[in-house]
């Protein structure tokens, strides 16, 4: 499988931009979001980002009823959280468990879906439902445009060993709910390895950049969230 075409990575950031400025036309179609619960949403930034990247999605899941956070663990910088540190995030989510008394549900953009996708094979039982968006679980690195500063930013190599394992285990089916959005529009990771047969699919139309903070994106995670 290929990554997306030179022609998708070079409009990235002016579909990026076009994403955020969207968002102030679209009040009417978020209210569309069915109400939630009040029961715990932990959000997951991509790849070199924190939780200031989706503060947009945080804010819109609270103004439904969600308690919505961040994962308040600075920049995805990948090994140093997945790897090594692993632990770390299994006990911020077990962490928001143990004080809501409620099993957490993971949202993660790119890198953070991953990530989510870790989490609920290692600690099933503190995980609700995981909802992935542009995150490239099932298939190889080489099938995006960001396999090398991934290499870069986090110092692992994709054909280790102890990656090649770790990305085999977080491939497999989830124990618990799932679902994936994705885009094959996106310029950074082809859209084919965002999903699978196991998750459930929505598709949207999207850059990869910005994806967080598409109405329609903001909308696919409430909906989601809301059984719809």
């Amino acid at each position: 499988m290929k990554p997306p075409s030179k022609r998708l990575l070079a409009v990235e950031v002016p579909r990026g931009a076009y994403g955020l400025a969207s968002l102030a036309f679209s009040k009417t179609m978020l209210a569309r979001g069915p109400r939630g619960d009040g029961r715990p949403v932990l959000l997951l930034p991509g790849l070199f980002n924190g939780d200031r990247s989706n503060i947009f999605l945080r804010r819109y899941l609270t103004s439904l009823g969600y308690r919505a956070e961040g994962w308040g663990m600075g920049r995805n910088l990948g090994a140093r959280v997945i790897g090594a540190e692993g632990e770390r995030l299994i006990e911020r989510v077990r962490a928001l468990h143990d004080e809501t008394g409620e099993r957490v549900t993971l949202v993660g953009v790119s890198l953070g879906g991953i990530m989510a996708r870790y989490v609920a094979h290692r600690a099933p039982d503190l995980v609700r439902e995981v909802i992935t968006i542009s995150s490239p679980f099932a298939g190889t690195p080489r099938a995006t445009n960001v396999w090398r500063a991934f290499e870069a930013l986090t110092g692992e190599r994709i054909d280790a060993p102890e990656v090649v394992a770790r990305s085999a285990l977080i491939a497999r089916p989830l124990p618990v709910p799932t679902t994936a959005i994705w885009s094959r529009s996106d310029g950074l990771v082809n859209g084919m390895i965002c999903h699978d047969a196991e998750a459930r699919s929505v598709e949207v139309r999207s850059s990869h950049l910005g994806v967080q903070v598409r109405p329609q994106v903001l909308l696919a995670v409430a909906q989601v969230l809301g059984g719809g």
